[in-house]
């Protein structure tokens, strides 16, 4: 595993984004873990969250494209971080872009925010995490109706390994193999298991063999195949 994905996975902990216990997700499934990327709130843990993606997407689809577009509400401040860390590890100028979820008619008019979309624009989507892929769903025809872009990838900070809507696939490969673009994630719950299974961190031992049972189980019901 490279370095910086076992970083991610303690600096989660550390900014009590990932949890285990016992949570009913939005879908209804019980889960053993939770993932909240709505706990980042300072600027250093902001800051430290963008360079964690810009790393992530360099490695799965380089530099080569000019917008990274945060779906609304959390991916207004991903995609902003993230920028920002690009231009400084990088050195390269990415425009950043979000839709609003409801359309301004005066002022700045229209359903974005930041730089307009441009024919021929290649585009990187931003999100904190994808379970089923219904934000996608959404996503993709609003980026689509501004103008004649390529998506050129999908990043998220987790991969939960779940069932996506429509198949036994993960929600990522179901979208891959939907929308014909890559979807990668920053670290995968198969990484945080093998990061933190019966491993000491900070005096804590966050998945102990209990835990990994219940992990277990829950993949057993709603794990990709």
């Amino acid at each position: 595993m490279e370095q910086y994905k076992q970083e991610f996975i303690e600096f989660m902990l550390e900014c009590q984004v990932l949890k285990f216990g016992d949570f009913t997700l939005k879908s209804g499934r019980k889960s053993p873990f939770f993932m909240n990327a709505g706990a980042y709130v300072t600027g250093a843990q902001l800051r430290k969250l963008g360079e964690y993606y810009a790393k992530a997407i360099h490695d799965h689809y380089g530099l080569d494209f000019d917008v990274l577009f945060g779906p609304a509400y959390k991916g207004i401040p991903l995609s902003v971080a993230t920028t920002m860390a690009i231009s400084e590890l990088y050195g390269k100028e990415i425009r950043y872009c979000s839709n609003r979820k409801e359309v301004k008619d005066h002022g700045d008019t229209g359903i974005l925010l930041g730089s307009k979309l441009k024919d021929g624009d290649k585009v990187v989507i931003i999100e904190d995490v994808t379970t089923s892929g219904k934000s996608i769903e959404e996503t993709f025809p609003i980026i689509k109706a501004q103008a004649n872009v390529e998506v050129i990838g999908l990043m998220v900070s987790l991969n939960r390994m779940e069932r996506g809507l429509e198949t036994e696939k993960s929600a990522l490969e179901e979208i891959q193999s939907k929308y014909g673009f890559g979807a990668n994630a920053i670290v995968t719950m198969e990484d945080v298991v093998a990061c933190l299974h019966n491993k000491l961190y900070k005096g804590t031992v966050y998945i102990d063999d209990t835990l990994k049972a219940a992990i277990d189980a829950y993949y057993e019901q709603y794990g990709a195949k």
